[in-house]
């Protein structure tokens, strides 16, 4: 767990996805903003975040959706990898 700030900003500066809409990248970068901002509120910013203040690039790994997938679901995908990804 991590440290848990009184104030949260999260701002994703470009985030490449191939293979969608602009209507579902805008959906889906914006549902990553929200869902990486819950989850650095409610299980704590990593130490080693907390100590640089931000980060130039984030190994996040890999995940799989079908084709059906939701901006919304691949949004919450990309959060949860972005912060596994700052939590190692």
């Amino acid at each position: 767990m991590g440290v848990r700030p009184r104030e949260i900003h999260v701002k994703i500066g470009e985030l490449i996805l191939h293979g969608v809409t602009p209507e579902e990248a805008l959906g889906i970068g914006e549902t990553a903003e929200r869902e990486l901002s819950r989850l650095l509120a409610e299980q704590g910013v990593p130490t080693g975040l907390v100590r640089s203040g931000t980060l130039d690039r984030v190994d996040a790994g890999a995940f799989a959706r079908g084709a059906t997938a939701s901006p919304t679901e691949i949004g919450g995908d990309i959060a949860r990898a972005v912060y596994g990804g700052i939590s190692r």
